[in-house]
């Protein structure tokens, strides 16, 4: 349907899990795209099937945590596909931890990846998108919405992409930017983020029927459930849509 033909996307993360599928999607759908990841082998693995179905894409290495990473996979994009439209600030880890056993190593590596690359990029891709009808899309979590008690630096890393994502939208939207700025907030999707969760707490196949039963729906969420979320921000059917929660969860939240 080329719901985003003649965009150019960039993709933290996008070498697995929600990150791929998005870069998979929004090449199929007419995006130019750019994956970023720090697995080079995964990361070109993506890019090679984007380009087996037709599509165009790049794979560049990228520590999102390392401000000067921004400024130059930015140049490379532009660079390459002649501009920047949508960023889709996806790049996280979630280590278990409650706010009396994390340590403070755990708390600092989490904020550097789930809160301070989500600010990074925004900053750096707000004035590339300006005047462009460009859309920034960060990937929360429905823990930046409810607590659980074993997250607490993934809550609080999430809780800032939340509130974060909407001082960025109102930055953009009263000074006519033209960029837009929303959160995805996905619930358990079946990932290797969750599956290496899952394992740090015990069985595995335990750990995903307890998961199951926590959505109203019945079952965790595929990839592709938030890849098609993001699909909509990205492309200009959500023209009228910043600084908003686009929830994901299976009803886990409605509870």
């Amino acid at each position: 349907m080329a719901r985003v033909s003649n965009k150019v996307a960039l993709v933290t993360g996008g070498a697995k899990g929600i990150g791929e599928a998005c870069a998979l999607l929004l090449a199929k759908e007419g995006a130019k795209v750019v994956v970023s990841d720090l697995d080079i082998a995964a990361g070109e693995k993506v890019v090679k099937a984007i380009k087996a179905a037709g599509g165009d894409a790049i794979f560049i290495e990228q520590d999102v945590t390392d401000e000067a990473s921004w400024p130059k996979i930015i140049a490379a994009t532009v660079e390459r596909f002649g501009g920047l439209h949508v960023l889709v600030n996806n790049a996280g880890v979630g280590i278990a931890g409650s706010a009396a056993d994390t340590t403070l190593a755990d708390w600092r590596k989490t904020m550097a990846v789930n809160l301070d690359a989500v600010f990074l990029g925004t900053k750096h891709a707000i004035p590339v998108m300006t005047g462009k009808n460009g859309s920034i899309i960060n990937i929360a979590s429905i823990e930046g919405i409810v607590g659980d008690p074993n997250l607490a630096a993934y809550n609080a890393s999430k809780g800032g992409v939340r509130i974060f994502t909407k001082s960025a939208a109102l930055h953009c939207g009263k000074n006519g930017l033209k960029v837009r700025v929303n959160s995805v907030h996905p619930g358990y999707i079946l990932t290797p983020m969750v599956e290496a969760f899952l394992k740090s707490v015990g069985d595995v196949t335990e750990g995903r029927a307890g998961l199951d039963s926590l959505h109203p729906i019945g079952h965790v969420g595929e990839v592709m459930d938030v890849a098609y979320g993001v699909l909509y921000l990205a492309s200009d059917e959500s023209k009228f849509v910043t600084g908003s929660e686009l929830v994901i969860d299976g009803g886990y939240t409605a509870q």
